[in-house]
C-alpha cells in the first residue's frame, strides 16, 4: 500500500496543483515508492522484533534507498530530455543530502510519532516485542 500510494502521491499533485515539474514528479514517484515498499519490507519482514529502533531502521534503510532510486532516475530522464538537464554526482550529492536535510530531519521526527499515534488509536497492528 506504502509503494502504491508514494508513488501516486506526486502525479497526483502534480496534476492537480502544477507542481512539481513533470521531471521531478516522475522522479519523486520512484523515490517515494522505493520508501513505502522497502520500509514496509524491513518493518514486516526482514526485522524479527517490531520496536521503535526497528522502525527506525526500517525508515532510514528505506530513505537511502529511495535516494538511490532518486538518483537513477533522475540520471535516466536527464538521458531522455534535453530540458532535465545533466544531472551529475555533485547535483546527486546536493538533492539527495544537502538540500534534503530539513525533510530528512522532519521524517525522522513525524514518522515515527504518526505510527505510534495510529497504534495507540488501534488504527494499525501494535509495535510487539516479538513478531515471528
Amino acid at each position: 500500500v506504502g509503494a502504491v500510494v508514494g508513488f501516486i502521491a506526486p502525479l497526483l499533485r502534480m496534476v492537480m496543483f502544477g507542481m512539481p515539474p513533470f521531471y521531478v514528479a516522475i522522479a519523486m514517484a520512484f523515490e517515494l515508492l522505493t520508501y513505502g515498499l522497502v520500509s514496509g519490507i524491513m518493518y514486516r519482514k526482514v526485522f524479527k522484533k517490531q520496536t521503535v529502533g526497528t522502525l527506525y531502521g526500517s525508515l532510514l534503510i528505506a530513505m537511502v534507498a529511495g535516494r538511490i532510486v532518486w538518483g537513477i532516475v533522475k540520471v535516466i530522464l536527464s538521458g531522455i530530455a534535453a530540458d532535465a538537464g545533466a544531472f551529475t554526482f555533485a547535483a546527486f550529492i546536493s538533492g539527495a543530502l544537502l538540500n534534503a536535510i530539513p525533510g530528512i530531519v522532519v521524517q525522522l521526527i513525524l514518522v515515527p510519532a504518526v505510527v505510534v499515534a495510529l497504534q495507540k488509536a488501534k488504527l494499525i497492528e501494535a509495535l510487539s516485542a516479538e513478531k515471528a
